[in-house]
């Protein structure tokens, strides 16, 4: 197959290039660390291996070369769209807002533009977006079904999910995945929050009440590929493992893996002064998404509860 993947070098574009690699697939990766319209093969991955394309989709009319990426999805298999800055690096000022929202829209916008000018449109577009499109819903669980919430992360998924229905047209599949929090130790969320447990200062935030939705790595690398080939899935799925848990509980199943104690609270004072406003979407609030339609058609979670999943990520 011919796998297109936009945000593929990241914690986990890389690990999905790396398994269709390794099955012997055409794997192109869109990256700005390669000029925009040069490509390189990257060494090791056999052929075709993984090949690494230059863009710059920052908006502007020139920022990449329309052609060279519309030859690019042309007749693929799949497309896989996770561009976009990391939510949680920074404080969210007006301008980190800017810089969030324009590195998801831009690149989907090419992306959808590439797709509709394409002679034959790939088969499927997996699109990233968030849970936090549901935005705060403290006990409510919250399903494909349910509406966009009021915040900021909210109506920048539903922004971002609206851009590349705008492929739909083409007869190209459409998915928006609705991410969880994603465990693995060596990136993401839980790489963060394991110095403070092995420091024996770890433990919940906030009230510990608010659920965290979360998936294992490899769950969600399963099912980006379970998407891309079942014919029958399209419009928003959640990627999150179908038992959310508490705050509280997800610090306890840490500290149990760990062998640390969970007992130390992060106050949300303290949480609102260090982060600033991205401490409540991110930590503080959460929400309790189902992923429905993933078990409504038959999809089998290896890790589908937290307990599990610690062990599996942390060799117990």
């Amino acid at each position: 197959m011919k796998i297109v993947i936009a945000g593929g070098t990241g914690f986990l574009g890389s690990p999905l290039a790396e398994v269709y690699a390794e099955e012997g697939h055409d794997v192109r990766v869109l990256t700005r660390s390669v000029a925009p319209g040069e490509s390189r093969h990257e060494p090791g991955t056999g052929m075709p291996g993984v090949t690494r394309v230059g863009w710059a989709p920052d908006g502007s009319e020139n920022a990449s070369p329309a052609a060279a990426l519309t030859a690019l999805v042309d007749d693929a298999d799949g497309i896989i769209n996770l561009a976009g800055e990391s939510l949680g690096d920074k404080r969210w000022t007006a301008q980190r807002k800017a810089q969030l929202r324009d590195s998801r829209i831009h690149p989907t916008r090419a992306i959808v533009a590439a797709i509709r000018a394409a002679p034959r449109p790939p088969r499927v577009l997996v699109s990233a977006s968030g849970a936090g499109y549901y935005g705060a819903s403290g006990e409510e669980p919250k399903t494909e079904e349910s509406p966009a919430g009021h915040d900021f992360l909210a109506q920048l998924c539903e922004d971002w999910e609206a851009e590349a229905l705008r492929a739909s047209p083409t007869g190209t599949r459409v998915v928006l995945l609705r991410t969880g929090i994603v465990l693995e130790r060596s990136g993401g969320v839980l790489a963060k929050l394991l110095p403070p447990f092995r420091m024996f200062v770890g433990g919940p935030m906030g009230s510990g009440r608010q659920y965290v939705s979360w998936l294992h790595r490899l769950d969600y690398l399963e099912m980006v590929r379970w998407i891309i080939d079942t014919p029958g899935i399209d419009g928003p799925v959640n990627a999150t493992a179908p038992h959310p848990v508490t705050n509280r509980e997800f610090a306890r199943a840490v500290g149990t893996a760990l062998r640390r104690p969970s007992l130390l609270p992060a106050p949300a004072f303290a949480l609102r002064m260090l982060l600033g406003e991205m401490a409540d979407p991110l930590l503080l609030t959460g929400q309790r998404v189902i992923p429905a339609r993933a078990l409504s058609h038959g999809y089998h979670f290896r890790y589908p509860e937290i307990d599990i999943a610690m062990r599996g990520i942390f060799g117990e």
